[in-house]
């Protein structure tokens, strides 16, 4: 399961969409989630997914690897479904004893579940194809505007690109630790949902207790590199956009007209 969640690695090899400026693809990325919650008819849908599919292909990140993400949600999503099945009010289809599943809560909980399961594969491409360091440049210079109020910008997107950093990192010390307590005979796959909670707890306690050691660490190289925040700082590698940036922003602002010209039709 650890190995299965894709949202916070980077995939490497070379496309367009890992040339692209990460501006491009943060903004791009915030755009189509927008979209999915703008378009309300499976005809946007089915853009949605054709925009997404031409971005897979031009990525060259195998379609399967990014799908192994969603086997980590997939609890989630069925939650999202079922409830919007029974809890939505319309047409009458089945009765299951005193529940009542109705047309119109089968067609929104279907339209959640492609709304969930594009945002997650649209999530996951920005951060299989951009660094965590080019998505803290981006996320730095996207919210730029907002120091003239005085708002950390440099300090939120630092704690960004530390938190995807420790993603793996987190994960595979979560490997190693249910690999050392399935030795000492912890049962990690019994059915028995308290058996399963008691045996989170030897799984939790070791993985908080390194979390906060590596949290300790990494403030502590910070201060002896004499880190003060981004002002005054300058970058190695500034951002500049080329042609096939603007190419891109052009894309995404006929992509985005038409979802909302789909929305009032």
């Amino acid at each position: 399961m650890l190995k299965e969640i894709t949202i916070g690695q980077y995939y490497q090899t070379d496309s367009v969409i890992h040339r692209l400026d990460p501006r491009v693809k943060l903004i791009a990325t915030f755009a189509y989630i927008i979209s999915l919650f703008v378009v309300h008819s499976w005809t946007g849908y089915l853009v949605a997914a054709l925009a997404v599919g031409v971005v897979i292909a031009a990525s060259h990140v195998p379609f399967g690897y990014i799908m192994r993400g969603m086997k980590a949600v997939i609890m989630i999503l069925m939650v999202t479904v079922v409830f919007n099945l029974f809890l939505t009010e319309g047409t009458p289809l089945v009765h299951i004893w005193k529940l009542t599943i109705t047309y119109e809560g089968v067609d929104f909980a279907a339209k959640m579940a492609v709304r969930l399961i594009f945002l997650i594969i649209g999530s996951s491409l920005m951060t299989l194809t951009t660094t965590p360091n080019q998505l803290t440049d981006a996320l730095e210079d996207v919210l730029g505007p907002l120091k003239r109020i005085h708002v950390p910008v440099h300090e939120i997107a630092m704690m960004m690109s530390i938190a995807l950093r420790f993603i793996p990192i987190l994960m595979e010390e979560t490997d190693k630790i249910m690999k050392a307590q399935m030795a000492r005979g912890a049962d990690f796959d019994s059915r028995n949902l308290m058996k399963k909670i008691q045996s989170l707890v030897p799984l939790l306690v070791p993985l908080f207790i390194s979390a906060f050691r590596r949290a300790n660490d990494l403030a502590m190289a910070m201060e002896a590199r004499c880190y003060r925040g981004g002002e005054g700082r300058t970058k190695m590698k500034p951002l500049v956009y080329r042609k096939r940036d603007y190419a891109a922003y052009a894309g995404l602002a006929v992509y985005f007209a038409v979802c909302v010209v789909l929305c009032y039709v």
